[in-house]
């Protein structure tokens, strides 16, 4: 009976990307990735020298091979444009998605004014109480307990110094 709900809600669940469209797209960036690393090799010397190949020779050639991979997938893809394009992402499985990867964007960008530790702990509580509906105290205290095992593995234990922000200055640490 669930799964009969959950493919009836999938069905009606609008995407947010065809597979086509992102089939193309990712071509396209890896064709322009081949390009730029292509051209990269050739600025620093993808020929044959008299004691061996250069040091983009290759890098050069991989990247020709990359670059004609990425066209038969933007042909194949343009080829294949009556051909039945699934969803790719629903809107709920976007809205998953990104119900993980925004925290963990902030996360890294909280490292380099926080530090490790405390962008720690404000991830792994917010991601007990919003996303896993874990009380707030018992998210509070499991990411208290795991970053103070954190700190005293990597800081005392292995001696490996870590991003530090101003809470730990203010503790002398």
């Amino acid at each position: 009976m669930a799964d009969d709900e959950a493919v009836a809600a999938a069905a009606e669940d609008p995407p947010v990307a065809s597979s086509r469209s992102v089939d193309l797209a990712v071509s396209v960036l890896i064709l322009g990735l081949a390009i730029l690393l292509g051209w990269d090799s050739w600025r620093i010397g993808a020929g044959w020298a008299s004691d061996g190949p250069q040091a983009g020779y290759f890098p050069f050639y991989l990247s020709v091979l990359m670059g004609a991979a990425s066209l038969y997938g933007i042909a194949a893809t343009l080829r294949a444009r009556h051909a039945e394009a699934g969803a790719f992402v629903t809107r709920a499985q976007f809205e998953r998605v990104m119900k993980v990867f925004v925290p963990t964007l902030v996360y890294c960008l909280l490292i380099q004014y926080l530090g490790l530790y405390v962008a720690s702990f404000l991830l792994i509580a917010g991601f007990m109480w919003w996303v896993g509906g874990i009380a707030a105290w018992k998210s509070l205290l499991t990411s208290l307990v795991f970053t103070v095992v954190m700190f005293v593995t990597f800081e005392i234990a292995f001696n490996v110094i870590m991003p530090k922000g101003p809470l730990e200055a203010a503790f002398g640490f």
